[in-house]
């Protein structure tokens, strides 16, 4: 467990698995490839993807991490607001604290989806490939008609909660009733324990988690806009190869759709999880972790010119 300032914030980055260059938040190392970043959804922390970590750990280097304010992170500024391009640089920076030179494969879980898409697009050098988990899917997003009122009604709620004690009163009672929630219909094919209490109470019961959450939230469709934008300016690089993992229970195939057309404009390939709820990573580990070890492998340029010296 390691605790790295990126942007003059405190960030809670833990690192698993076959770590061969130097130690998280020393700098960039050499050979700590191959590697994969998970980043998780909305208000949720980095041991959401504990049962996915022990499949993937022999294979890779394991990168998880907290964006502000979540998990252990520090909170971020007063009047900092997410954006798209800022959420991109922050994987970016995460991997630099954590030593990776290589190309790294970037798992995105919802929200985060649009951060690992806009990652891709932003550094395909940096990218091995593309894996959205039961990501967010907007196809005609549209920018807030007030956003200055609605970011000061955020930062108004948040303030009026917090000084209440609503996170201290409620914070893990509301996360452990929408874990729940978002694993009805699922089966882990190993039974997953519930995240330990002492961690969820030091991630759900603050303030800073309140306003992340609700600030994350605030900016959510306004994310969803750049990366439309993004997506017009910036082609993936067709190198980079995408899954996508839908989440289905059973019912109504709408959301199942969705996520397949999300495959089909992104010339990915696309997997069913099922059954599985919205937290794919604790239903259905196995299948999170096929699909990053599945994905290749792709050298960094400097690996690259070693092997062709090497066949020279």
């Amino acid at each position: 467990m390691t605790f790295v300032r990126i942007g003059g914030i405190p960030h809670h980055i833990r690192v698993d698995g076959k770590r061969t260059g130097t130690a998280p938040g020393t700098g960039p190392g050499t050979g700590a490839g191959p590697a994969c970043l998970l980043s998780v959804g909305l208000g949720m922390s980095w041991f959401d993807w504990d049962p996915v970590v022990p499949l993937l750990a022999p294979h890779r280097t394991v990168v998880r991490f907290d964006r502000p304010g979540l998990g252990l992170s520090g909170p971020a500024p007063a009047r900092a607001w997410p954006t798209l391009t800022g959420e991109a640089e922050r994987i970016a920076r995460v991997l630099d604290a954590a030593g990776i030179d290589t190309p790294a494969t970037v798992v995105g879980h919802s929200l985060a989806g649009f951060h690992c898409e806009a990652f891709a697009r932003l550094y395909p050098e940096r990218t091995a490939a593309l894996v959205l988990v039961d990501s967010s899917v907007e196809e005609e997003p549209r920018p807030s008609r007030a956003p200055a009122l609605r970011d000061t009604a955020t930062r108004a709620c948040g303030t009026l909660l917090a000084s209440a004690g609503l996170p201290r009163a409620l914070g893990p009672l509301l996360r452990r009733t929408a874990v729940r929630a978002a694993r009805r219909g699922g089966s882990a094919p190993t039974p997953y324990a519930p995240a330990p209490h002492d961690l969820v109470r030091s991630a759900y019961s603050t303030s800073r988690f309140l306003r992340a959450v609700l600030a994350e939230n605030a900016r959510y469709g306004d994310q969803a806009v750049e990366l439309e934008a993004l997506r017009e300016r910036l082609p993936l690089d067709a190198s980079v190869p995408v899954t996508v993992l839908a989440a289905y229970a059973g019912g109504p195939r709408h959301r199942l759709d969705r996520q397949e057309r999300l495959a089909e404009r992104l010339g990915g390939t696309f997997r069913v999880c099922a059954p599985a709820g919205h937290l794919v990573m604790l239903d259905r580990p196995g299948d999170v972790a096929a699909a990053v070890l599945d994905a290749p492998v792709r050298p960094s340029p400097a690996g690259q010119e070693e092997e062709r010296t090497h066949r020279r």
